[in-house]
């Protein structure tokens, strides 16, 4: 049986990630466990990790750090063993060098990038907070379950939004009155800003893509 670890370190939206994981586990008829985990002992037991989050930058890695061995744990399991590793919005943004929401932060450094506030355009409200139309940079397998030609329309809530160093670890993004970056990637991990549970169609089929991907 294969597990899925959706990683539970204090943040919002724990629920709805793992339910909308449950049902596309269901909906696979493999034998696929889905399970909460908030500790290094479940970490290692896991065959894909899924990191959400839900509030700052900062206090989404003091929730992290505050889980005794939990990152370096991570580090070995996704970075060393290489298990396909999904981090969602602020679980997406941790995979920077460093954060600047409220106070400079130290990321997780495994995608280079930087962590910064949305440009703020005229007419356009900050936080990012709605559907919006993503552009498929680059081809890859994470869009496997996507029909050709398929529109990917996804529903995002942020302020702040992942500036990649390197851009072929741009998979997509989306217009808010500039290029916001919406899904990253390199080599077993993949980072989306939107959020898939809340994304309906597309976002179960994103799910979908992400059990089955074989990195």
């Amino acid at each position: 049986m294969e597990i899925i670890g959706i990683i539970d370190y204090g943040s919002g939206n724990i629920h709805s990630a793992t339910k909308a994981f449950e049902k596309v586990a269901k909906d696979l008829k493999k034998e696929i466990k889905v399970m909460r985990v908030n500790n290094a002992a479940d970490i290692k037991r896991c065959d894909r990790i899924v990191l959400p989050g839900v509030g700052a930058f900062k206090d989404c890695k003091a929730g992290i750090n505050n889980i005794e061995a939990l990152l370096p744990t991570l580090e070995k399991k996704i970075l060393d063993e290489g298990a396909p590793f999904l981090g969602i919005c602020v679980g997406m943004q941790l995979l920077a060098d460093e954060g600047f929401e409220g106070e400079q932060t130290a990321g997780f450094g495994w995608i280079p990038g930087l962590v910064d506030k949305i440009p703020a355009k005229m007419g356009l409200k900050i936080p990012h907070m709605g559907w919006n139309n993503i552009e498929l940079k680059k081809a890859h397998s994470i869009f496997n379950e996507l029909d050709n030609n398929e529109e990917m329309t996804a529903y995002f809530v942020h302020s702040y939004y992942f500036q990649v160093k390197k851009i072929e670890n741009l998979l997509g993004y989306c217009d808010y009155g500039s290029k916001i970056t919406a899904i990253i990637g390199k080599d077993n991990i993949i980072g989306c800003q939107f959020h898939p549970e809340k994304s309906q169609k597309i976002g179960l089929k994103f799910i979908k893509s992400f059990m089955n991907w074989r990195p």
